[in-house]
């Protein structure tokens, strides 16, 4: 099967910064993927990237089978875009937003854009300049799902929305893809939400550092314990440590492997620390378990 997202050995800076040097990863048709990490590790800049808005330093990016940077109009036709700050025309009213996106998209589904946005109850002759942060991206993800799009590429969703509204395009777009055909590739810094929606997550760290894995092998194998040192230094993220957390009311480290495992591990390189029992974790804490709270 071709994969809706192909991206090899990507690597792009922005002056001598470096944003990613070797970065690889493959988004398979039909599935819902997360893009999760932290504020600045380029999460949309890959975006724009994937959209050919930027052209890479090196590596090739594939969307739909096209190359990002010379996408066909019909291939964007496919594409269900939203960029980070949910832009839209605020001169135009909810009637001619609707009526000046329909044409280029051969299959709109007008009835998608009028279902969500009536829910705001507001006349379609209403400016979107006068709108709110959150209605005016009630607006824009209605225009997303009238494309009727074979992939959609998110970029914060989450964006002005309460979590009413929140909940409710979830619901929306749990419902579009029970129909099945369609790939979703997502950020948000709602982490939550992911839980009910993803099938796979890629971490993305500084550098460009890469983890992709189906959200519920993370679920199950990422673990966090509560440690004591007695007399040394605590344990530092080594391979089989991920991440270590001093700033809470008792030191807990982060780690993939069983506990057997882990305190051999502890008794050969860390024999200063006693492992703790084993901390229950959310979705949020896991993902700030394995990139760190800074």
């Amino acid at each position: 099967m071709t994969a809706a997202i192909q991206v090899e050995q990507l690597a792009h800076r922005y002056g001598r910064r470096l944003i990613y040097s070797d970065l690889s990863f493959s988004i398979p048709q039909g599935k819902v993927v997360a893009l999760l990490g932290k504020n600045g590790v380029g999460k949309t800049t890959l975006i724009r990237l994937l959209m050919g808005f930027l052209r890479p330093s090196a590596g090739c990016c594939q969307v739909l089978g096209e190359p990002s940077h010379a996408l066909s109009p019909a291939t964007r036709a496919r594409i269900g875009l939203l960029l980070e700050g949910h832009l839209t025309y605020d001169f135009m009213t909810i009637a001619q937003i609707e009526r000046f996106y329909r044409p280029f998209y051969p299959r709109w589904r007008r009835e998608l854009y009028f279902d969500l946005v009536d829910r705001l109850g507001l006349p379609h002759d209403h400016r979107i300049g006068n709108m709110s942060c959150g209605q005016r991206s009630q607006v824009v993800l209605g225009l997303i799902f009238a494309q009727d799009p074979d992939l959609m590429i998110l970029d914060d969703y989450s964006m002005g929305l309460d979590a009413g509204y929140r909940r409710l395009f979830l619901d929306y777009l749990l419902r579009f893809l029970d129909e099945g055909g369609k790939t979703v590739f997502v950020t948000s810094h709602v982490v939550q939400d992911m839980e009910s929606l993803v099938d796979e997550v890629i971490f993305l760290q500084r550098a460009g550092a890469l983890r992709q894995l189906p959200l519920a092998d993370f679920r199950r194998d990422f673990q966090c314990f509560g440690f004591r040192v007695e007399g040394g230094s605590a344990p530092q993220p080594d391979g089989l440590i991920e991440n270590v957390d001093l700033h809470g009311r008792e030191p807990v480290l982060f780690t993939f492997a069983d506990r057997e495992p882990l305190e051999a591990h502890l008794a050969t390189h860390w024999p200063q620390v006693r492992l703790g029992d084993e901390q229950p974790l959310s979705l949020e804490d896991a993902f700030i378990g394995l990139t760190g709270k800074y």
